[in-house]
């Protein structure tokens, strides 16, 4: 039996999130989403997630802060933040940037603004 879960999504038509995020490819246990054009000081409180994120920079430069550290992005750069981690960033310049979510953060209500 083929698997009939395989989908394409194109991100200009993609569903986007309270944040501004765009929801990608959505599986069942990971999931993508795009977070394009960010205007610098852009800001996201502290706060911590029932999922872990891998990222990837596209274009521009954001201040991380996860836990006691301090990471600068910048185009080229990844990260991770690990499931349960305090964390909170910046903008510093226009920021578009691709995540993987696990599980995916547009299940259950994980990606809610406020927590």
């Amino acid at each position: 039996m083929a698997d009939t879960s395989v989908h394409k999504v194109n991100s200009s038509s993609s569903p986007k999130g309270k944040m501004g995020q765009k929801y990608l490819a959505c599986g069942i246990s990971l999931g993508m989403r795009l977070w394009e054009d960010l205007p610098v000081g852009t800001a996201h409180p502290e706060t911590e997630r029932d999922y872990e994120t891998a990222g990837y920079v596209i274009k521009g430069r954001a201040e991380l802060h996860l836990e006691n550290q301090t990471l600068i992005l910048e185009a080229g750069d990844s990260w991770i933040v690990p499931r349960g981690a305090q964390h909170s960033y910046r903008i510093l310049e226009t920021f578009t940037a691709v995540e993987a979510t696990h599980p995916p953060a547009v299940i259950h209500g994980r990606d809610e603004e406020s927590r």
